[in-house]
C-alpha cells in the first residue's frame, strides 16, 4: 500500500465552525468524519459525505467518547462493553448516512482521548478491536505505528482484524518511536522540518528522532491537519511530494 494522507474532517456543529474541509478534501486520500459525539452533527456529516464523493476520497468513522464540550479530549471511564456500543453507534452513522449517497464505510479512526487511551491501555484496545471487528461488514481499523506495530498486528489478527499504521506528519518523534509530548519544546514541526519528515518516510520508511536517531517507522497512512490556511498549503505540499511532484 502506497503512503495515503488522511484528515480529520466534518468537525463543524451547529453555528460553530471547525477546519476547512472543502479546501482539504481535494489533496487527501482518506476522510476521518466526525460521528457526532466529540463533534459534528447529521447535517455537517452529509455535507462532508458529499465532499468526500465528489472528490473520490475513502470515508472513515472518527469516533470519540461523548464529549462535544471537550471536543473528545477527555478521557472517561467507559467499561468495554460501553466503548464497544459507542463505537457501533458512531460507526453505524457514518456508515448509513454513506449508504444514501452510494458510498462505503471503509475504515475506523478513534478520535482525541480514546485513541490515546487505545495507543496506551490495551483493555481498551481490545474493546476497539473487537467492536470493529463485529461490525456486521468488514472494516479497517487505523492506529498509530510504533515499535510496537506487530503486538498490535498480532492482537488485531485474533480478531481477523486489518489494521492500517499512521505517522504524523508535523509531529516530532520521540527517542522510543512515540510522539513527543506536547509539553517539550520541539513536539511540532515547524514547516520545514514537517515536508522533511515526509519526505523521510517516503523514501525510507524511517524518521529522525528528537536526539538524532533513525528509526524506522512502517506507516500506511499519513495523519495530516487543515484547520487553517497555512495547513491547507502545507497538506498541498505533501501531496505534491507524495506523488514525487515536489520541485
Amino acid at each position: 500500500m502506497s503512503l495515503k494522507l488522511n484528515c480529520d474532517l466534518g468537525e463543524s456543529f451547529g453555528s460553530w465552525k471547525m477546519g476547512m474541509d472543502e479546501a482539504v478534501m481535494p489533496h487527501i486520500d482518506q476522510a476521518n468524519i466526525a460521528c457526532g459525539f466529540h463533534a459534528g452533527d447529521p447535517l455537517v456529516l452529509q455535507k462532508t459525505l458529499t465532499l468526500a464523493k465528489t472528490h473520490g476520497v475513502t470515508v472513515g468513522a472518527h469516533p470519540g467518547y461523548p464529549d462535544l464540550v471537550g471536543f473528545g479530549r477527555r478521557s472517561m471511564n467507559a467499561t468495554p462493553a460501553e466503548i464497544k456500543a459507542m463505537m457501533h453507534y458512531q460507526m453505524a452513522a457514518v456508515d448509513g448516512m454513506a449508504a444514501i449517497q452510494g458510498l462505503e464505510l471503509s475504515y475506523v479512526k478513534p478520535h482525541g482521548a480514546l485513541y490515546n487511551d487505545m495507543m496506551k491501555d490495551s483493555n481498551v484496545r481490545r474493546a476497539i478491536m473487537e467492536a470493529v471487528a463485529s461490525y456486521h461488514k468488514p472494516v479497517v481499523l487505523m492506529l498509530q505505528g510504533t515499535p510496537e506495530a506487530e503486538t498490535h498486528r498480532a492482537e488485531a489478527a485474533e480478531f481477523g482484524l486489518t489494521l492500517w499504521f499512521e505517522a504524523f506528519a508535523d509531529r516530532c518523534y520521540d527517542d522510543d518511536g512515540k510522539l513527543l509530548a506536547r509539553t517539550r519544546e520541539g513536539a511540532v514541526h515547524s514547516r520545514d522540518k514537517m515536508l522533511a519528515q515526509v519526505k523521510q518516510l517516503k523514501e525510507s520508511g524511517t524518521v529522525t528522532s528528537v536526539s538524532g536517531h533513525t528509526l524506522n517507522l512502517h506507516a500506511d497512512t499519513l495523519c495530516v491537519h487543515g484547520d487553517n490556511l497555512e495547513g491547507v498549503q502545507a497538506i498541498a505540499e505533501i501531496r505534491a511530494l507524495i506523488n514525487g511532484e515536489a520541485s
